[in-house]
């Protein structure tokens, strides 16, 4: 009864902090399953709006009522069900530290001081990533230790980072219970940039306006991104070393930095920020959660704020494929990609060779919107660097055409600029994305074979996406990849049954050179089109393409495994060129005369003037009167479609140099061969409607309603009889 009046206050706008003790008590199971501990109750907070992508609930269903949202919201949540109550709070942050003696002034390294005036103003392009920054430098210290005892042996503290919010004083606090420093290592990593080459960095940076997006960020810059948002530092450390002494170190970023002996100094570092008065922001709890959970929701060690547990995320991508579940698969695609549906593919891809690459990605079950398909949507995939959060939308690292994936890239060898924020323009981010494009291809072609009727539905949902890879891939060998993935109907199987190019090709005769297709929009026209009618008689199979960009795709792919692309009607020109025969299928008695066919032609072409450029008799055709033949008729079909030009027929005619062939058995021929001399002008409404329903069959004339007026009036003189 609780749990019902709970998701009643929720329907109708009541708190939803009071519900949450409802909906997400421990015996509370979404279906029939028990939701397991293993994310944290922080990604319900404000602070899970600006985690991967957009925010929870900014990705709800419009028709879904609030309490419909929220429910769903908690079914496909793997959240941990626990209260305060449940789990106390647990901190190590407390004001223990007392300074011993007197503070000793040392100035920052020229370099430094320039360092930190560039940080302070112009590094970052947000703020906020000082707690990411922060927050990394933490999880380096604690690994340093981690190794450290792991090859001298000895025992820690729990390894653990804690943040701490402070509005009332306006500060930010970090602890870690890493290696700590020493006196000497507070002077040498805080006060100078112990590393080679760092004056000619700085001059690179000073030199040019956007030599920070050239530079890969190797120079260890994180901790002087507080200076952004504080007035003040205070830095507490000591260093994990036996016998070793606290110190605090304090600078103001003038250019000056104090450090003085400290007692009641924890092993690890513990820095207090006194934000600026435009950043007490930061000395919000909310504020700081949302960063945390943004950026630092896989970080290796626990992350706790105010004395609760953020990060309690698994990095599904770094774990064994073998070790996770689908239903796991299932929330995780849920969080990454802040939808309600299931993953209809998951490819987990990890190898150490030729790059560091930890990877999952997921093909939504729900078919792609308009918005999906758009070009300007980008990539959907979240970069992470050793699991801290680089891009949420990491445009590089896929190709434009592959937008439609959700999930994660992980890569400790990605070159990234100095903020972190940006990733290099280099060789080793074009190889890592040929790699993963690679990949994904491959897993799409191998499921394919193993289930195609699921394949099948997929390339129905996401085909255009295909088609736009093989159309803006430049390289020959990428492109018949990704053709590997492209599906059509064919005249050899029955309708609705799909083949690939690997498969026409497995079943062409012997000696055969090309693969032949034909656009159409639908089976019934492409079975009944002249052009494979014509083709027919050749015994080749055909393949069939209805969708809008099928032409346009073929066009760009223009070749496979060493055969080429080629489209019946361009074939029939071919045709012609090698002079091929081919035996009329009527006897010659039913058939107009050599003499008959070229009086006729002759008188065509003086009727058609300018609107073809040469007029011959084929044998191809059985139940057509004429056909045109153009050579390249995809490309200028294409042509005239996005060029908007020639609006009339004899402007067409002038770029298409078209030829128009007829059936010399056909009885509309024989009787437009009568009627040119019985009577001249129904003989021209005739053909003109001929060489315009050819015009048509070729698809080179995209709207017929000029022809209405002649259709009637032929109508009209063939009733005047009856």
């Amino acid at each position: 009864m609780s749990r019902y009046l709970s998701l009643l206050r929720v329907g109708f706008g009541a708190p939803r902090r009071a519900d949450l003790r409802h909906l997400l008590s421990p015996g509370w199971v979404p279906g029939s399953r028990r939701i397991a501990a293993a994310f944290s109750s922080a990604s319900y907070s404000a602070g899970v709006n600006q985690s991967i992508g957009v925010s929870l609930t900014g990705a709800w269903r419009p028709e879904l009522s609030r309490s419909s949202a929220f429910v769903a919201r908690q079914a496909y949540s793997t959240q941990t069900a626990e209260t305060k109550e449940e789990e106390p709070l647990h901190t190590i942050i407390s004001d223990t530290e007392n300074i011993e003696g007197s503070f000793s002034k040392h100035e920052f390294q020229a370099e430094t001081k320039k360092l930190l005036d560039i940080v302070a103003r112009s590094l970052y392009s947000e703020k906020e990533v000082f707690i990411r920054e922060l927050v990394s430098n933490g999880c380096d210290a604690l690994e340093k230790l981690r190794h450290r005892l792991l090859s001298a042996g000895g025992e820690s503290e729990p390894m653990e980072i804690h943040l701490q919010t402070d509005a009332e004083k306006g500060t930010f606090t970090i602890q870690d219970t890493g290696i700590g420093m020493s006196k000497e290592d507070l002077v040498s990593n805080l006060g100078t940039i112990a590393r080679s080459g760092s004056k000619a960095f700085l001059e690179a940076l000073q030199s040019q306006s956007d030599a920070s997006s050239k530079i890969i960020g190797q120079f260890g810059v994180g901790f002087y991104s507080a200076f952004m948002v504080a007035d003040r530092v205070e830095v507490y450390s000591q260093s994990a070393e036996p016998g070793s002494v606290g110190n605090k170190w304090s600078s103001d970023g003038s250019g000056v930095f104090e450090i003085a002996e400290a007692s009641g100094v924890r092993t690890g570092t513990k820095i207090v920020l006194y934000l600026k008065d435009d950043c007490k922001e930061f000395a919000s709890e909310d504020r700081v959660k949302g960063v945390v959970s943004k950026y630092s929701n896989f970080v290796s060690f626990p992350v706790f704020l105010n004395g609760r547990r953020l990060n309690t995320l698994q990095a599904l991508w770094t774990m064994d494929p073998k070790e996770i579940s689908e239903w796991q698969h299932e929330e995780f695609y849920r969080y990454v990609a802040q939808a309600y549906d299931k993953p209809r593919y998951t490819l987990h891809y990890r190898t150490d060779a030729p790059l560091n690459i930890r990877s999952i990605f997921y093909v939504p079950e729900m078919k792609p919107s308009m918005f999906d398909v758009s070009r300007e949507m980008g990539s959907s995939v979240a970069l992470y660097s050793r699991k801290v959060l680089i891009q949420t939308k990491a445009t590089d690292i896929l190709p434009k055409w592959l937008r439609f994936l959700r999930g994660v890239v992980d890569s400790e060898d990605i070159p990234l600029n100095l903020s972190r924020e940006l990733l290099q323009e280099s060789a080793l981010i074009r190889k890592l994305s040929d790699v993963l494009q690679k990949r994904i291809i491959k897993f799409l072609v191998d499921q394919s074979r193993k289930e195609p009727e699921k394949y099948a539905k997929f390339f129905e949902d996401y085909g255009l996406f295909i088609r736009e890879g093989v159309v803006t891939t430049a390289e020959q060998d990428v492109k018949e990849d990704i053709g590997k993935l492209l599906r059509f109907e064919s005249s050899a199987l029955p309708a609705g049954q799909t083949t690939s190019l690997q498969e026409y090709s497995s079943r062409m005769k012997a000696g055969t050179r090309n693969i032949h297709y034909l656009c159409a929009p639908n089976r019934h026209l492409a079975e009944h089109s002249p052009y494979y009618e014509a083709m027919r008689k050749k015994d080749m199979e055909v393949l069939f393409c209805f969708e809008q960009f099928d032409e346009l795709t073929l066009l760009h792919l223009r070749e496979f495994d060493k055969k080429k692309l080629i489209s019946v009607e361009t074939d029939i020109v071919v045709d012609h060129y090698k002079e091929e025969k081919y035996e009329d299928s009527k006897p010659e008695s039913e058939r107009l005369s050599q003499q008959q066919a070229e009086d006729l032609m002759a008188w065509m072409r003086n009727a058609l003037g300018s609107r073809v450029t040469n007029i011959k008799v084929t044998p191809r055709l059985d139940t057509h009167p004429a056909m045109i033949t153009v050579l390249e008729m995809g490309a200028a079909r294409h042509f005239l479609r996005t060029q908007q030009l020639a609006k009339t027929s004899e402007e067409r005619a002038q770029i298409l140099q078209p030829t128009l062939e007829i059936n010399a058995g056909h009885d509309l021929i024989k009787k437009l061969n009568e009627l040119k001399d019985s009577d001249m002008e129904l003989a021209q409404l005739l053909l003109d409607q001929i060489y315009d329903n050819a015009m048509i069959a070729a698809g080179l004339n995209d709207d017929p309603r000029p022809m209405v007026g002649r259709l009637n009036e032929l109508l009209t003189k063939a009733l005047q009889k009856h």
